[in-house]
């Protein structure tokens, strides 16, 4: 926990005092005021987070991490848990959806072993931060112990700060595991005040027989763990996965070190609900990439109080919306940068 405590610290207010600057910067260019809209919003949101007026975009790094879920024994999932495993071997072979985003967008994809249910074989690109085999069945009892969460959410940290010795400009948080979405309903059910019913989507498309299903058994795995919504690791232990602890981890270190964070999809989104309950302070580094068509992102996204850039009915994970909007991100900065001014460009101003 020390090493939790000591990040959660660094965490610092993003500094707005700026953002005039900015602004008028953005109105001098050649264009009507305002006319280039949220790519100018999201051109002044790097420089507050980065404290850069002219941040760069260089070195984009999409996390995708990889964990298992003991409820998926329950029949939760269209997918069997093997499939997670088969996913990080795709990942590494560059034959994922992910792969061809984070190519298109120029980023690096990092795939990380959190907590899959078998050991996978070593591979130079793959890094193994094991916390377990997979989470026992929330629907019978906690997901981890409280130790685990920790450990899962430290691995996160210990990761991000290894990459960041490298360069990171931006970072994605992108992941893969069968069964997540009901561990993320059962943790966004926590956070937000709203039914189980109006919290949980269909995951890789189940039957209606196993979406009632899953839905019972969210509500069991509340009511027999009762996850302490004023304790967010309590909330990651109890109902969480591995894959989640890791990347409220990356978040929060990604924080401290003034990275904008773009966070993927619902189960990306369940793991920034947790740090922005260990620090709300977070909420200012976060670039929501889209909104799932899973029924609790949205209200997710709404609790932490952020607004998707994109709405393409996207239910895949892995950090693809992520990468698209990394690309939309990288628009709005060198809009600010490359773009002429009224005064370079001779170009007379709009009469005021």
């Amino acid at each position: 926990m020390e090493k939790i405590s000591e990040v959660l610290n660094n965490i610092k207010a993003v500094d707005h005092s700026i953002d005039a600057k900015t602004q008028k910067r953005l109105d001098n260019l050649t264009k009507p005021k305002g006319s280039l809209g949220k790519l100018e919003e999201l051109a002044k949101q790097l420089v507050a987070i980065t404290g850069n007026e002219n941040p760069s975009i260089k070195n984009k790094v999409i996390f995708t991490m990889a964990g298992d879920h003991g409820v998926v024994e329950e029949g939760v999932s269209a997918f069997p848990k093997e499939v997670t495993s088969q996913m990080v071997y795709n990942f590494l072979s560059g034959g994922a959806g992910i792969n061809v985003l984070a190519r298109h967008v120029g980023a690096k994809v990092r795939v990380v072993d959190m907590g899959v249910a078998i050991d996978l074989d070593p591979h130079d690109e793959l890094l193994i931060k094991k916390i377990n085999y997979g989470t026992k069945n929330i629907s019978k009892g906690p997901a981890m112990s409280r130790e685990e969460a920790i450990r899962s959410i430290e691995a996160g940290i210990e990761i991000f700060e290894e990459e960041f010795g490298f360069g990171i400009d931006i970072v994605a948080a992108g992941e893969m595991g069968i069964g997540n979405t009901t561990a993320s309903s059962a943790i966004t059910t926590v956070f937000v005040d709203s039914p189980v019913e109006e919290l949980t989507g269909r995951g890789t498309g189940i039957s209606e027989e196993s979406f009632e299903k899953k839905i019972e058994l969210i509500k069991q795995a509340i009511e027999i763990n009762k996850p302490n919504s004023r304790d967010a690791i309590d909330v990651l232990s109890k109902v969480g996965g591995f894959e989640i602890g890791g990347l409220c981890g990356i978040i929060l270190a990604a924080a401290s070190k003034r990275v904008p964070v773009v966070v993927d999809g619902f189960i990306s989104t369940a793991a920034a609900l947790i740090a922005y309950h260990l620090e709300p302070k977070v909420k200012d580094y976060l670039i929501a990439a889209h909104s799932s068509v899973e029924r609790g992102h949205k209200l997710a996204l709404k609790h932490i109080g952020i607004t998707p850039l994109l709405d393409l009915d996207m239910r895949l994970g892995e950090g693809t919306g992520a990468a698209l909007a990394i690309s939309i991100i990288e628009s709005g900065v060198k809009i600010m940068i490359e773009m002429a001014s009224f005064e370079d460009a001779s170009v007379s101003k709009e009469n005021r």
